[in-house]
């Protein structure tokens, strides 16, 4: 499933944070770091049965208050971060709406089986040549 970006940033809440590591004096001003949060139960973006899978698949990143959260302090942008942690959401529900492809059965052919048994006595036989007797 194919979820629009735009769609996805009119139902997400963002918070913000000084985040760690480089940016020298930019680091102690600025709220770089990014804390998305979304709500899969009022969600008008997927269907009920949508909403069942999507808490059942991802219910280890829900926080206490059943949102779905994803952290990002990569950037020295905030606006980067934004877009950084968009995609990621995008990116997680996308694969927990992914359903694999359903595994057709097939038989194995009738010159594979042959051709398995072929290789087999032919084996066996190699084996039986070893088996000779040395003391006749």
């Amino acid at each position: 499933m194919n979820l629009n970006k735009a769609d996805l940033q009119r139902e997400v809440l963002y918070k913000t944070s000084r985040s760690g590591g480089k940016g020298g004096q930019n680091v102690n001003k600025v709220s770089t770091k990014i804390e998305l949060l979304f709500n899969i139960a009022e969600s008008a973006l997927f269907t009920d049965e949508q909403k069942a899978v999507l808490a059942e698949k991802l219910q280890a990143r829900f926080n206490k208050d059943g949102l779905v959260q994803v952290i990002c302090d990569e950037e020295r942008s905030q606006f980067l971060n934004k877009e950084i942690a968009l995609e990621r959401l995008a990116a997680i529900l996308g694969q927990a709406l992914h359903k694999p492809k359903v595994r057709k059965p097939t038989k194995m052919s009738r010159a594979a089986k042959a051709a398995r048994v072929d290789s087999k006595k032919r084996l066996s036989a190699k084996k039986a040549d070893r088996r000779g007797g040395f003391g006749d």
